[in-house]
C-alpha cells in the first residue's frame, strides 16, 4: 500500500521530534540563566556592567543574526547551516559551562547566540519543507509553537533545579546530548533543501541588518528596564536609521538578502505585523508577572518559576484545536481573531488581580498564554505557506526578528506603563529609591522599624498591583484592535498549495518515504 507522496509518513515525523530538541533549547537558553545568576557572581566575580552583558549578549547576537542566517541557509542548505549551529552550538555550550572568567562566558554565551540564529529560521524552513500538505503543515508548526513557547517557561525552571543539585555550570551541559543526537540523526532524516537559484550573497546587508536590529533591541529593553532616558531613544533612532538603508538596499540589490518578493505573497505581510503584535503581549506580560509571584506574594525565585509552568498546561492543547478548527473548514481569520480575544480576555482577568490572586493571575496567564499560541501557530503557517519553499528560510527568520522587536516592544511599553502609574499610587513622602521600583520599595522596607516598614511594603505591592492592571488593560484594548485587524486582513487569504514533488531534496538525499 503506498501513501500520497505529498503527506509525510513516520521519517518526517521522526525528524520533526529531532528538529524539536534544538528548537527546546535555544527558546530554554533566553531564561536559563535566571538562577545560576548569584553562583556565577560568587565565582566569576562579574562587574554590574558584565552581569548585564552575560544575561543580554545571547538575545542580542540571536536578534540580530536571524535574517543573515535564515538568508544563509536558503543558499548553502538548510541541513547544512542546521548541523553547523548544532555543532557551535554544542561547543559554545561546553566554553560556558566550564568559564573561568566573566569575559570567557560573555564570549561563549555570545557564541550561543550565533548558534541560535542558525537554528530556528532553519528549523521553521525544514518544516516548510518537510510537510507539503497543509493540514499535517499546519499540526507540526502548531507543535513548533507550543515548543517554542514552553521552552522559554521550562528554561527557568530547570536551571533551579540543576543549580540546586549542581555547579551553575550544569545549565549549558545540558544542551550537549540533544545536539549529539541531531549531529547523529540530523544527516538520515532531514532532507537538503536550498534555493536553486539564490544569487550572490550580499556581504553589505549583513553590518546593515545587525545596524538596524541591535539598536533598536537594546534601546527598548533598556527603556523597559531603566525607565525614560534620551540615550535609549537615540539608539532606537540609529537602530530605525539602519533599517531604511537596510530596506533601500534590498530594494536595489540584484540579489538581496530578505528578497522584496516575498512581501507581494498574499498573507505575508500581514502575518508578520500580526504576529508582532502578538509578541507585545506575549513578552509584555512576563514582565508583570514574575515580579508579581516573587515580590508581591513573596514566593521564592524556584516557587515562582514552578507556579509559572502551570499556565502551560494550556498551551499544549491551544495550536492542535486551532489547526483542527481550520482543518474542519473554519476561516483561518476567525481563528486568528478568536486567539486575540482569548489571549485579550487572560489580560481582563490580569485586570481584576489584587495583591493576593494567585489563582487568578495564573488563570490570566494560561488563557493569555493558550490564545497566543493559537495565533503564533496560525500566523506561522500562514508566512511560510504564503513564502515559495526556496525562500523559506528568509521567510522564518523575518517573522523571529519581528517577535524581537514585538516581545522587546511589549516589555517597553506595558512596563512603561506600569511604571508611570506605580509611581502615581506610591505616597509622595516615602523615600526615592521606594517610588522608583517594587524592589527599592521592599529593600527600604526592610530596614525600617516595626509598622512603618510594613506600611511601606503594602503601599508598594498595592501600587504596582494596581500598575498591573493598567498595564493589562491596555494590553487587552491593543489585542481586541488587533483582533480586528485580523479579521479584516486574513478574509480570503488561502494556503499556498505545493505540488507533490520532492520536497526540494537536494545533495543525493533520498526523497522523504511515505508509511
Amino acid at each position: 500500500m503506498t501513501t500520497n507522496p505529498s503527506r509525510a509518513g513516520r521519517r518526517e515525523w521522526t525528524a520533526l521530534t529531532v528538529l524539536m530538541l534544538p528548537l527546546l533549547l535555544v527558546s530554554m537558553d533566553v531564561s536559563v540563566l535566571y538562577f545560576a545568576v548569584p553562583e556565577i557572581s560568587a565565582d566569576l566575580e562579574p562587574s554590574g556592567t558584565q552581569q548585564l552583558w552575560i544575561f543580554d549578549i545571547y538575545g542580542f547576537v540571536l536578534a540580530g543574526l536571524l535574517m543573515t542566517m535564515g538568508s544563509l541557509g536558503d543558499r548553502i542548505g538548510r541541513r547544512r547551516l542546521l548541523l553547523i549551529g548544532a555543532a557551535a552550538f554544542g561547543t559554545a555550550s561546553l566554553l560556558a559551562a566550564y568559564a573561568h572568567s566573566a569575559e570567557t562566558l560573555i564570549a561563549a554565551r555570545a557564541a550561543l547566540g550565533i548558534g541560535g540564529a542558525t537554528l530556528m529560521p532553519t528549523t521553521m524552513a525544514l518544516v516548510r519543507t518537510m510537510f507539503t500538505d497543509p493540514a499535517q503543515r499546519a499540526k507540526a508548526i502548531g507543535l513548533w509553537s507550543g515548543v517554542m513557547t514552553a521552552g522559554i517557561a521550562f528554561g527557568s525552571v530547570m536551571s533551579g533545579v540543576l543549580v540546586e543539585h549542581f555547579w551553575w555550570g550544569s545549565v549549558f551541559l545540558v544542551n550537549l546530548p540533544a545536539m549529539a543526537l541531531l549531529l547523529v540523526l540530523g544527516p538520515a532524516l532531514l532532507p537538503e533543501s536550498r534555493n536553486p537559484s539564490p544569487g550572490r550573497f550580499d556581504l553589505l546587508s549583513v553590518p546593515l541588518s545587525l545596524a538596524a536590529v541591535l539598536p533598536v533591541i537594546y534601546g527598548l529593553k533598556e527603556l523597559a528596564a531603566e525607565g525614560w532616558n534620551v540615550r535609549y531613544v537615540m539608539s532606537i533612532t540609529v537602530g530605525l536609521l539602519f533599517a531604511a538603508l537596510f530596506v533601500q538596499r534590498q530594494r536595489t540589490s540584484a540579489a538581496p538578502m530578505i528578497s522584496p518578493a516575498l512581501f507581494r505573497g498574499h498573507g505575508f505581510t500581514p502575518a508578520l505585523v500580526l504576529n508582532t503584535l502578538s509578541a507585545f503581549g506575549m513578552m509584555g506580560s512576563a514582565y508583570f508577572t514574575t515580579q508579581y509571584l516573587q515580590s508581591v506574594l513573596g514566593e521564592s525565585a524556584l516557587e515562582a518559576a514552578l507556579w509559572s509552568l502551570l499556565p502551560s498546561v494550556l498551551i499544549g492543547a491551544a495550536a492542535p484545536v486551532a489547526a483542527q478548527l481550520v482543518q474542519r473548514g473554519v476561516e483561518r481569520a476567525y481563528v486568528v481573531t478568536g486567539g486575540f480575544l482569548v489571549a485579550a480576555a487572560g489580560y481582563g482577568l490580569l485586570a481584576l488581580a489584587g495583591t493576593d490572586s494567585l489563582w487568578l493571575v495564573l488563570a490570566a496567564c494560561g488563557v493569555l498564554a493558550a490564545g497566543i499560541v493559537i495565533v503564533l501557530s496560525q500566523l506561522t503557517d500562514l508566512a511560510l505557506s504564503s513564502a515559495p519553499v526556496e525562500k523559506a528560510g528568509a521567510a522564518s527568520s523575518l517573522l523571529e526578528t519581528g517577535t524581537e522587536f514585538g516581545g522587546a516592544l511589549g516589555m517597553a511599553a506595558l512596563g512603561s506603563i506600569g511604571t508611570a502609574l506605580y509611581r502615581h499610587g506610591m505616597p509622595s513622602n516615602a523615600p526615592a529609591p521606594a517610588q522608583e521600583t517594587l524592589g527599592g520599595a521592599l529593600a527600604v522596607a526592610a530596614e525600617l522599624p516595626g509598622r512603618a516598614g510594613d506600611a511601606l511594603a503594602t503601599a508598594a505591592r498595592e501600587a504596582f498591583t494596581d500598575g498591573m492592571r493598567g498595564a493589562a488593560i491596555a494590553a487587552a484594548l491593543l489585542l481586541v484592535v488587533a483582533a480586528g485587524l485580523a479579521a479584516a486582513g486574513l478574509r480570503r487569504v488561502r494556503v499556498r498549495e505545493d505540488a507533490p514533488t520532492e520536497n526540494a531534496g537536494q545533495a543525493g538525499h533520498p526523497s522523504p518515504s511515505g508509511v
